[in-house]
């Protein structure tokens, strides 16, 4: 196998575990709603039209994993959850808003 055809499949992987962390359904929403700052479950679900209780829950635990957001539990009854963007999450700001810059023009 040349050289070229190496460099494609490692780059390919390397998107595939890329879209992993952040291509979920919800993934960019989510992370959108948590750039100005810290946010609780509830707030996330009203922000995020469409989402479900359990998809939430599921990209929530994902993007924790990956170290995209940071969950923080509150001693208080209930429970008092809130979700911010990890220093590895705040850093897909300019990415996202570029990827909604080309929708904007490129998708109708």
């Amino acid at each position: 196998m040349d050289k070229k055809k190496i460099k494609k499949i490692s780059e390919r992987c390397a998107l595939q575990e890329i879209l992993d962390v952040i291509g979920g359904k919800w993934s960019m929403s989510i992370i959108y709603a948590l750039f100005p700052g810290k946010k609780r479950f509830g707030e996330l679900e009203r922000l995020i039209p469409g989402i479900n209780t359990r998809m939430l829950v599921k990209e929530l635990k994902n993007m924790e994993a990956n170290g995209i957001v940071t969950r923080t539990v509150f001693a208080t009854v209930p429970p008092t959850v809130e979700y911010t963007l990890t220093l590895k999450g705040e850093k897909l700001e300019p990415i996202i808003n570029e990827l909604y810059k080309w929708g904007l023009e490129h998708v109708s």
